[in-house]
């Protein structure tokens, strides 16, 4: 009896994927990609409101000292969003079994976004649609208000964060290739941080999606005992639903989000952040995208080290990421693997410029197949730093990290990497550059190459040029296992012989 319920206690599942499975079966008709802002509204909606009602019953209880419970700059002082009377979450709740419900929800969110001008444009007001059935809102306005409950009151925004970031990543799973559009799976988004350890200045994504990079950066630093107040976000998104997204996941984590910028002509025709000088930059840009405006933008000033193609935004993006790094900056960045090798239109004079004239390279991860939802192209990540000169230990190398054998499948299409592998990365990597533990190079795995040899493979950039293979299949005889498989046929075809000359005979005797 006693291993019947310690076996139960440990296939109980977290509190997240219970709330997704349930939020999944209220879903019924709906598109994930619609269905997605009607729970994450719904999340944030609980968010600010539990804010409001903490700080609320405060001011409520320091009344006779001169507090005001409904002036909203009581509010505007401690960064809580003020949420009307109409809009407060028990209002809801009181609604939920109301026809008229998503009507309600939307005129809660028109009444928010009056009260707060930083919101304004970012809440969804999808909640009256004819195909989103009172029943089943009434439903998912129940199943959210039980996020948190039996938590300290401190942790609430806390949880609400971690369950919005949860569903996020499981919309974008269920979306499949237009889910990659808004939501860098989260073992990349991990590695990425854990290597550059954006600990302090100026953090910057021009192609900032829903904010995971962000997010993964606060985290960071609170787990490592730092200062979240030390670093301030900057971002852009062309997407007005994604940046909507974007809004919401920094506001629920309680991060600033005022320099997160939209325009729909994106980073590269519209810069919202011109002057820019970031100590970090973290991005995932779209692969290969051929539609940048290329054409309108050959005499542009971010081009250092050569024009990129028109028909291809690759070495677009990575020039205007190191245009916008600080003299001391570092960039972890997301490309696909065909800019380690392309020569076409010029590529390869630009990747040599950056190598030989600029020495930006640090170090380059080859990624396993798999981790991305929306492509399959294979992928590789670059770790640029404008401080690769003076007293920099490794200003002479780069180093190449092969990991494509790494991660695990959570699904047939989809594969992410562990907390461990992502710490072994990380701690080679750091190793490499700042001599503080022991580094050597392991075959297969990872090398430290002086710049002349990488000129001499004409500055291409695939770690596997350059790590080898495993100690395991170095070893391998070619000729010695040509001979035994030579050997192997010989006999297999001998075997065969016989057999059909079994057959034959056996054939003719049944004739005769």
């Amino acid at each position: 009896m006693a291993k019947a319920k310690a076996d139960k206690e440990v296939k109980e599942e977290p509190l997240e994927t219970q709330l997704w499975k349930s939020a999944n079966k209220l879903r019924k008709n709906i598109d994930a990609a619609e269905y997605k802002h009607v729970v994450l509204g719904l999340i944030f909606l609980k968010y600010i409101s539990d804010a409001f009602e903490e700080l609320f019953a405060k001011l409520q209880a320091d009344k006779k000292a001169g507090a005001d419970p409904e002036d909203k700059d009581e509010y505007k002082a401690e960064n809580v969003f003020f949420v009307p009377p109409e809009a407060r979450w028990s209002f809801l709740v009181a609604k939920a079994k109301l026809p008229e419900i998503g009507t309600v929800v939307d005129a809660s969110m028109d009444a928010i976004e009056k009260e707060n001008p930083s919101l304004k444009g970012v809440l969804p007001k999808v909640f009256a649609r004819q195909n989103l059935d009172p029943a089943s809102l009434g439903g998912l306005i129940d199943l959210v208000g039980t996020i948190a409950l039996g938590d300290a009151k401190a942790r609430s925004a806390d949880v609400l964060g971690h369950v919005f970031e949860y569903f996020l990543g499981e919309f974008a799973l269920a979306e499949g290739k237009q889910g990659g559009q808004f939501y860098t799976p989260r073992s990349i988004v991990e590695l990425l941080v854990a290597m550059l350890e954006p600990y302090k200045g100026r953090v910057f994504d021009p192609c900032c999606g829903s904010g995971g990079m962000f997010v993964q950066s606060e985290k960071f630093i609170a787990q490592h005992q730092g200062r979240v107040n030390d670093i301030s976000i900057y971002g852009q998104e062309s997407n007005q639903t994604t940046w909507r997204l974007a809004k919401m996941n920094l506001a629920i984590r309680g991060i600033d989000s005022s320099q997160v910028k939209w325009n729909n002509e994106g980073s590269f025709l519209n810069d919202a952040h011109k002057d820019l000088k970031s100590d970090f930059i973290i991005a995932n840009p779209p692969f290969n995208v051929s539609d940048w405006s290329g054409d309108l933008l050959r005499k542009d000033g971010r081009w250092q080290y050569g024009v990129p193609p028109a028909g291809n935004a690759n070495f677009g993006w990575l020039q205007h990421f190191i245009y916008h790094l600080s003299p001391a900056g570092k960039a972890g960045v997301v490309l696909a693997k065909g800019a380690l090798t392309s020569k076409t239109s010029g590529e390869g004079d630009i990747r040599k410029a950056l190598i030989a004239q600029g020495n930006l390279i640090d170090c380059i991860v080859n990624l396993p197949a798999k981790l991305f939802l929306n492509t399959q192209i294979p992928a590789a990540l670059w770790f640029m730093n404008r401080a690769r000169t003076g007293g920099h230990p490794r200003k002479g190398e780069i180093l190449f990290i092969d990991a494509r054998n790494l991660g695990h499948l959570i699904n047939r299409r989809t594969r992410e990497l562990s907390p461990k592998e992502i710490e072994q990365i990380a701690d080679t990597y750091h190793a490499w550059r700042t001599g503080k533990a022991p580094y050597e190079d392991i075959k297969g795995f990872c090398a430290s190459v002086p710049l002349k040899r990488v000129a001499e493979l004409d500055y291409v950039l695939t770690p596997g040029r350059y790590v080898g293979l495993p100690d395991e299949e170095d070893d391998f005889d070619f000729a010695e296992r040509f001979a035994a498989l030579k050997t192997e046929f010989e006999a297999q075809l001998k075997e065969e012989t016989v057999l059909n000359q079994a057959i034959v005979a056996n054939l003719a005797r049944v004739k005769a």
